[in-house]
This record gives structure tokens, C-alpha cells and sequence, in this order.
């Protein structure tokens, strides 16, 4: 099976005409954004700029105070809160957090939609900033770096002969049973309680903090730690190939990375799939070849059997999940990276009928988010965002409730 492979050199003027695109899809004011910060060593020999780089990675590993913004319960508006960060590992960086995407996962945790949250809560996955200190142990990474954390911050990467671990060992990091997601979450090793960017600092494994292209600005960057690795990571596993009519049910925050990944990766046609017709535009100008409302009924019997591949990334109990099936070709494949709260239905027949498959996909893998990125960066895939600053995240919460957002909140510190 032919798989996507990176190839394609970046350029800068492909930001440019991305950043064009979204001004004039909905009118977003451009920000001024600086270059990556470089750390620039000292003049001298070999050893004394080793030297230098030790002493940057490891003459502060100092407590911090952190300043986040935390949910207390169920309902409950977030509130600003502190907390003193888990201790600096040896394999450990700090983040001083720029930006924070709003993902809808944040808002299952703090309503308990997926089980019991545990309260103070702070939540936020999609994070951009930069090194301010570095383990001893931290080769690859230095004070300055600009970095992005997403969903999961640790994973045992088949480190312990004692305790192997078979989906470490197969690159399967992101369904590794020791795994510690970003936020609601403990660290296996001392208990501390794992929290999130909405904040103005966060300590990760090196392991999970991902160096940012050049050319894609850190507001931007954020939505792709989660958003972007959700949907690509299925699209590289399943391998479009040439030929290949993608499908999109759901066009929001994940949704509208899908088309953009979709057609980067090769796809001959992307077709949308919405409840209506309200975002026609702004999606066929993010690349979508087909527009479907499901809800026409003759839309929707024209569409059964048109797609190879079918991303559904909606996540609401009451969708019509049986519809979404129909519009399989013979063979094709489904990809399930929506999560609703509760039990879905649909008719296995949609599946068995025509030799389908019904697949998962949780996240990505440390590969799978470097090669994300990459494509990213070289194929001009980029987030449409709304900025608002931290402090008013509650405000952000609610746009993502009502549905308002085009297409991902970005918190900005």
C-alpha cells in the first residue's frame, strides 16, 4: 500500500499566501509574529561551548509557582489558580507558554463527560512556548527552542529491560499503557497530578515537546498538537493513495485540518460532509472539492458509496452514524476519531455489506507528530484561529459550546 511519505521543501512564501487566505476567508486580523529564538553559544573552544550548553540545560532547575487558569467542578466557570510544578527530571523541560488551543476534549474533562474529572482541573493540549530550562539528560533540546506539547507529556518508550513494553517497541507510544496524557492525569513515578497550558508555564518529558518550523507562527502551531496529529495520523496509517475520494464529516477544528491534510496527502477529491450549508465557502476555499449537507435526504442518497476513505470527527451522541456509513464505496474505510459521551448506533449492514472497515484512531505517536508537522510546514497546512488572551478563556470556552468558532480558539499569554 502506497503511504505518505515527506519529501516536499518548505518555503515562506507558502505561510504568506496561507495567512492571505485565511484574511480573506473570514477576515482575521495578522499578527506580528518574531522569528524562532536561537541560543547562540559563547566564543571560545569546543569544550567551553559544551560547557556553555550544560550549564544552560542544567543551572536552574528552580521550583516554579505557576499561574493557570483551573476548573473546580462540573458547571463551574474556570478561575485563575496556582500550583508549584512537579520537580525538574533529568529528562525533563520547562515551557513558558505563549499560546493554548481550546479542544473539545477540554471541555468533556471539566464537564466529567468521560468519567470523573479530578478537581482542580487544568486543561489545554494544544501548547506553544518556549524552553526556559532543561534536564541534565536533555541532548536535543535547549534553552530557547520553541516547542509544542500535545495530548499525551510521557510514555515509558520501552526504557525499563524489566518491564518491556510491546507498543513502545512498535512506535505504538500513544497507546503505551504507562502513557501520562497532559492534564487530569498522574505521573506514574511520584503521583504528582498532571497539568495543562492553561497556564503560564508546563514541565514535560523532552521526549514530548516538538520543535516548531520556522515558518509557522506559534499561534498557529498550537491547534496542530492536537487537531492536526488527531487527523493526520489516521490518513498516514490508512495511506491515501492516488485515486482515494476523502470524506469529512464534521467540519470544526479537527474537520477543517482534515480537508487541508486530506488533499496535502494526496487525496484526488476531498468531499465535506455538514448538517448545512453555512460553511460551504469557507470550505471549498480550504480545499474541499464536494460540498454534502447530510441532512438533504437527496444530497445525502446522491452521496452513498462516493468516498474510500471517511473521517468522522464529529462527537455527538444523536448523529446519524448510519448515514455516515452509507457514503462508503465498496472497501472503503471508516476512521473514528470523534468521542461522544455516551453509546453511538448505527447499522452494521453499512459495514459488513460492503467488506468496510470501522477504525479508531487516538492521537499520534512521537513519529506521527513530527511527521505532522512536516507536513505542515511544507504543504501550507495551517489552523484557522481566533485569538483571545488567557484570561478571558471562559469566553473561549463558550464560543466552542455555541459552535461559534472558525475554527479553533487560541489562548494567548
Amino acid at each position: 500500500m502506497q503511504r505518505w511519505t515527506p519529501s516536499i521543501e518548505a518555503t515562506r512564501d507558502g505561510l504568506r499566501l496561507a495567512e492571505a487566505e485565511q484574511r480573506k476567508l473570514l477576515g482575521l486580523f495578522p499578527s506580528e509574529h518574531t522569528s524562532t529564538p536561537t541560543h547562540q553559544p559563547a566564543r571560545g573552544n569546543r569544550n567551553n561551548r559544551n560547557n556553555r550548553n550544560n550549564r544552560n540545560n542544567t543551572m536552574s532547575a528552580t521550583p516554579r509557582t505557576v499561574h493557570a487558569y483551573a476548573s473546580f467542578g462540573k458547571g463551574e466557570q474556570i478561575k485563575p489558580w496556582e500550583y508549584q510544578a512537579r520537580p525538574l527530571g533529568p529528562e525533563d523541560v520547562e515551557i513558558k507558554i505563549s499560546h493554548c488551543g481550546i479542544c473539545g476534549s477540554d471541555l468533556h474533562t471539566i464537564d466529567s463527560g468521560w468519567g470523573q474529572a479530578t478537581y482542580p482541573c487544568v486543561v489545554g493540549h494544544e501548547i506553544v512556548g518556549e524552553v526556559t530550562q532543561a534536564g541534565a539528560a536533555v541532548k536535543d533540546m535547549k534553552v530557547g527552542d520553541r516547542v509544542g506539547v500535545g495530548a499525551q507529556v510521557w510514555a515509558c518508550l520501552n526504557k525499563d529491560p524489566k518491564e518491556p513494553c510491546k507498543e513502545c517497541a512498535s512506535g505504538d507510544d500513544a497507546y503505551c499503557p504507562h502513557k501520562v496524557w497532559t492534564y487530569n492525569d498522574k505521573y506514574r513515578s511520584d503521583d504528582a497530578i498532571a497539568y495543562g497550558g492553561y497556564a503560564d508555564y508546563v514541565r514535560v518529558t523532552h521526549e514530548y515537546a516538538f520543535k516548531i518550523p520556522d515558518n509557522i507562527p506559534s499561534d498557529v502551531a498550537a491547534p496542530l498538537l492536537c487537531a492536526g496529529a488527531t487527523v493526520f495520523t489516521p490518513f498516514k496509517e490508512v495511506g491515501i493513495k492516488p485515486g482515494d475520494r476523502v470524506g469529512i464529516v464534521g467540519i470544526g477544528g479537527l474537520g477543517h485540518l482534515g480537508i487541508q491534510f486530506a488533499k496535502a496527502m494526496g487525496a484526488e477529491a476531498v468531499v465535506a460532509f455538514s448538517r448545512s450549508s453555512n460553511k460551504e465557502a469557507e470550505v471549498r476555499a480550504l480545499g474541499a472539492d464536494e460540498f454534502v449537507v447530510y441532512s438533504d435526504e437527496k444530497q445525502a442518497a446522491a452521496a452513498e458509496g462516493s468516498v474510500n476513505i471517511l473521517l468522522i470527527t464529529a462527537d455527538a451522541n444523536d448523529m446519524p452514524y448510519s448515514t455516515f456509513l452509507s457514503f462508503l464505496a465498496v472497501r472503503g474505510t471508516c476512521i473514528m476519531v470523534g468521542l461522544p459521551n455516551d453509546l453511538i448506533k448505527f447499522h452494521a449492514f453499512h459495514v459488513v455489506a460492503k467488506g468496510a472497515k470501522f477504525v479508531g484512531s487516538n492521537i499520534g505517536s512521537i513519529a506521527d507528530i513530527k511527521d505532522m508537522l512536516q507536513v505542515a510546514s511544507e504543504k501550507n497546512v495551517r489552523p484557522v484561529i481566533q485569538k483571545l488572551p488567557m484570561s478571558k478563556v471562559n469566553e473561549g470556552i463558550q464560543m466552542v459550546r455555541d459552535g461559534t468558532v472558525r475554527y479553533r480558539v487560541v489562548l494567548e499569554n
